[in-house]
């Protein structure tokens, strides 16, 4: 997986391509770890995220967490149709703010 970061205006926009599994979520997390000062607003942007794992999941809940707790918001954005399913899934589209790039809530879809 490759993480690219930019950080403007008091947000930080975090790009992740490829795969969000087991082993790059701990990738994930390094990078993340002292990237909240000064953060007002992250934004998750898995344009070409194509796989999420349990981990994954996990280390998005994470920093959902760690965002409100810090008074910060947080937003997943673009999430492609097999990303999206899994989300919808695991009940995670429920409490993550989920966005499809018109910033209308994800819901879940039988």
């Amino acid at each position: 997986m490759e993480i690219k970061k930019f950080v403007e205006d008091k947000t930080l926009t975090v790009e992740l391509i490829g795969r969000l599994d087991a082993v790059t979520s701990l990738e994930l997390d390094k990078v993340l770890k002292d990237s909240f000062a000064g953060i007002k607003k992250i934004i998750f942007d898995l344009t070409n995220l194509n796989y999420i794992a349990s981990a994954g999941l996990r280390i998005l809940l994470k920093y959902q967490k760690q965002s409100d707790k810090n008074g910060c918001e947080m937003q997943i954005k673009n999430v492609q149709s097999e990303v999206r399913d899994v989300l919808n899934m695991t009940g995670f589209s429920d409490f993550l703010n989920i966005s499809d790039g018109a910033s209308k809530k994800l819901s879940i879809e039988f």
